[in-house]
């Protein structure tokens, strides 16, 4: 496989030798043309004087342009006079005389006929210096063609050189590069396609780089989160282990573990993409899962009926994580769940009464271990993110110290459906 520079460097050279190929054929060409043309005009031009010095009967005192011959035919074709026997023009061609000179190319020479009063005047001349022109042209051209054209291979393998430098040097830098070095690659290329596929290159490196630099915090944060209860419930089970009947560090241990079968089934679902896919669609009445999460937490609902086309278990899922985000930062009383029709969408809130949530913190709210002011584990609110988008919702939050709102759009189920 030829590099770049190699293939670069062919194409110059066919250009370069299709150019001086083109500019020899046509000189020749235009050299070979002008001299034809300037022959016509001359045998043209003696032609029209020895017609008229032969209609005034001057014909002894008529003067030719140099290298012309002058020869004479009867009506018939008949030769007269041949000045030069070895240009003598057959019978059918000399019926073409008229008034008007015409000029004929003949092998060898060329002749302009001429019809006067004392017959077929015909003037011939002979081609040779024309083709002693082009040979001399061709030889010329050939000379230059034998300077130029190597002359133009080392300036074409210059610029080949020069132009391919650059993306060689990108080359090699990435080939050297190790799969864990993500950082932008260097580079000189103007803003042309190369330049353009090296910076969409560096655009796929960082994105990359923030890829993994996530994984690794996902990693530190799931680490983190599991540590925790792990350590409790391992000092949990070591007081069962010297006081079985520790009623306390048996329900402690069961919360323990239960939060950590909470979270873990939390990491899977993200890592897997599971919240978008696999969803188990039903008529679910929004109303209804709204008040069987808000008695199982034990907080104030306000929920009319609104049926949607979704995964129950998902959604109550949503509710769930909403409501223990608020239950952690305003308690039972600090919390009212409320689901209404709004047009064509169902609408569920989950409002508290705590704190609020820092401004700073609002952008990235629904991204993994974005934690509130409530703790947790910050993964709740990035599962009920991707739920709601799986059914085709949106969710959003207001918030300011005092009062935070939850908003959960959900298209409603047609009634056509």
């Amino acid at each position: 496989m030829l590099s770049f520079r190699a293939r670069l460097f062919l194409a110059f050279a066919l250009l370069w030798l299709l150019f001086l190929g083109g500019a020899w054929y046509l000189a020749g060409r235009s050299v070979d043309q002008a001299l034809k043309r300037r022959l016509e005009a001359t045998l043209a031009q003696d032609a029209l004087r020895a017609a008229e010095a032969y209609r005034k009967g001057q014909a002894g005192a008529l003067l030719t342009t140099g290298g012309v011959y002058l020869h004479l035919y009867a009506q018939d074709g008949t030769p007269l006079a041949l000045t030069r026997p070895d240009h003598r023009l057959p019978p059918e061609r000399l019926r073409r005389a008229g008034p008007t000179p015409e000029v004929l190319w003949e092998e060898g020479f060329a002749a302009a006929l001429v019809a006067t009063p004392l017959g077929l005047l015909v003037l011939t001349a002979e081609t040779s210096p024309i083709e002693a022109a082009l040979e001399a042209l061709r030889e010329a051209l050939l000379r230059a063609f034998l300077l130029l054209f190597p002359l133009g291979l080392a300036l074409v393998y210059l610029t080949a050189r020069l132009a391919a430098r650059p993306l060689e040097a990108v080359a090699r830098e990435i080939t050297r590069r190790s799969p864990d070095r993500l950082d932008p690659v260097p580079h000189r290329l103007p803003k042309d396609e190369f330049g353009r596929m090296v910076e969409a290159v560096n655009a796929l490196l960082q994105a990359l780089k923030e890829a993994k630099e996530r994984e690794r915090a996902f990693l530190a944060e799931a680490s983190h989160e599991l540590r925790t209860p792990l350590t409790v419930l391992l000092g949990h089970l070591d007081r069962l282990g010297r006081n079985p009947m520790d009623l306390e560090a048996l329900r402690t241990a069961r919360a323990t573990a239960e939060r950590m079968r909470r979270l873990v089934e939390d990491l899977l679902a993200l890592a897997r993409g599971e919240v978008e896919r696999n969803l188990n669609l039903h008529i679910v009445d929004l109303g209804e899962v709204a008040r069987e999460a808000a008695l199982e937490y034990g907080v104030a609902a306000e929920a009319e009926s609104a049926e949607v086309l979704g995964d129950p278990d998902r959604l109550l899922q949503l509710l769930r994580n909403l409501v223990a985000n608020a239950v952690r930062a305003a308690g039972k009383e600090g919390v009212r769940v409320r689901v209404r029709r709004e047009a064509d969408h169902a609408l569920l809130e989950v409002e508290d009464s705590g704190p609020g949530i820092p401004e700073d913190l609002l952008p990235r709210l629904f991204q993994r271990f974005a934690r509130g002011p409530g703790g947790g584990t910050g993964l709740g609110l990035a599962i009920a993110h991707a739920i709601a988008k799986a059914h085709g919702g949106e969710i959003a939050v207001e918030s300011r110290p005092g009062r935070t709102v939850f908003r959960v759009r959900l298209p409603l189920l047609e009634e056509e459906a």
